[in-house]
């Protein structure tokens, strides 16, 4: 009887700003530290607030495969889920911090009971992991996980590039 509890996710493609995606929450791909600088986290904070940062940093360390959730400020989402990609700021990380912070923003998004989450590339940025390398991951975490609440997973993101990646991801698992 347990697997009657499993939900359908599905997963859509769109290109544009995570701040205007209709979800319940956004991802921030974080480091363990909160500190919200540069890239999504530094648009999230500016225009969220300050305090999306300050309750991440008092809520870290972080460690890279968890994920926190904060209030969305300004923003009108019910949160924003912070999944470190990376424990220092602006470093290099790797295609398994990217499967383990995917993962970590589903499941805390399926325990919080939010039907929807948005995400944008993940470790593309500072991170510097080849954006065809993420999508592939990104996208076979979020196939291979089983909700109970989750109902849907945007994958959003302003690059055209990632986009078009997480299209070609999605088409090699049949699910385009």
């Amino acid at each position: 009887m347990e697997s009657s509890l499993i939900v359908s996710m599905r997963v859509e493609v769109v290109q544009g700003s995570l701040l205007e995606v209709e979800a319940d929450v956004i991802v921030n791909p974080a480091n363990s530290y909160g500190y919200m600088g540069g890239g999504v986290a530094g648009v999230i904070r500016k225009f969220g607030g300050e305090e999306i940062e300050k309750e991440a940093v008092a809520k870290a360390p972080i460690p890279v495969g968890k994920a926190i959730l904060t209030t969305a400020g300004k923003l009108k989402f019910r949160g924003v889920v912070h999944a470190p990609t990376m424990e220092e700021p602006a470093m290099r990380t790797t295609e398994e911090k990217v499967r383990k912070a995917t993962r970590a923003s589903l499941e805390l998004a399926d325990k919080e009971c939010f039907k929807s989450i948005a995400m944008p590339g993940m470790g593309t940025g500072v991170g510097r992991v080849p954006k065809d390398v993420a999508a592939k991951a990104m996208v076979e975490e979020i196939l291979s996980f089983r909700p109970k609440c989750l109902e849907k997973v945007v994958l959003m993101d302003l690059d055209e590039e990632m986009v078009k990646e997480w299209k070609k991801a999605l088409e090699e698992f049949g699910r385009v």
